[in-house]
Order: C-alpha cells, then structure tokens, then sequence
C-alpha cells in the first residue's frame, strides 16, 4: 500500500504545473492547463481533481504513443467535467457525455492527456482502448 502511494505521488508530481497546449486538440479545444494537488485548470475554468492510481508502462502504451521500453509511467485521475461546459471555440470535451477521467504521461518537457467519459474506470490494454466509446480524445501540452 505504502508503495502505491510513494508511485501516485512520484507519478502526480510528474505532470503538475503549468503547461502550454501544444497539439492541434489542446490549441483548439482546452488550451493552457494546470494541475495542481487536487485540482485540474482548463481554460481557467478549476475542476476537482482526484489520483486513482499509477499507470503500469503497457497502459500508457496503449492509451499514448510510447516505447513500452522506455521506463515510462502515468496516472490516472478521477474527475466531473460536466457535458455542457464549453472550452475555446465552444468545444466539449466529451461530446454529450461528462468527462470522468483523465490520464497523463510526461515524457521530457511534453505532457500527454487522455480524458475519458463513463462511471467505470477506463481499461487500459490495447485492444480495449482501441475498441473504447469512452475515449475522448488526446491532448499534448509543453513546457
């Protein structure tokens, strides 16, 4: 247990900060975000924020493009985005459905996110992401 701990907050220190849209969904849809203890920033709108758990390098994988290799590691977090707030140029999220999830994966100075929709905690294997209704889009972010 005392482990899990010791990798969620390693893992949650990782991706906290400020960090500066960099993909075309993040310029286009989040902007800027800031994740802090407890708390997510998107568009200077503050969500609270709570870490599940760390993600194991063959999740990551699966969700990001990354070298299962490459001693990588990211954390998924719980969250309530509500369907109907709207981000830059009145985009959603998750279409119509809240936004519950949220994976990271930091690699350099780069941040990748995942959000996700649904109650059920998001499966992270290949297959299911590749197959997942619940996968709302991915985002990269630079510092």
């Amino acid at each position: 247990m005392l482990l899990a701990v010791a990798g969620a907050a390693r893992a949650n220190a990782q991706d906290g900060g400020a960090w500066i849209a960099a993909s075309t969904n993040a310029t286009s849809i989040t902007g800027d975000i800031a994740i802090g203890k407890g708390r997510v920033s998107i568009d200077y709108l503050t969500y609270p924020l709570a870490p599940i758990r760390p993600l194991k390098p063959v999740e990551v994988s699966a969700v990001f493009d990354a070298d299962v290799n490459g001693g990588i590691s990211g954390m998924l977090y719980r969250l309530k985005i509500p369907a109907a707030q709207r981000f830059l140029k009145k985009n959603t999220l998750c279409g119509e459905e809240d936004t519950q999830w949220m994976a990271t994966y930091v690699t350099g100075h780069t941040l990748e996110v995942a959000f996700f929709s649904g109650d059920d905690m998001p499966v992270f294997t290949f297959d299911a992401i590749s197959k997942s209704t619940a996968l709302c889009g991915t985002f990269a972010y630079t510092r």
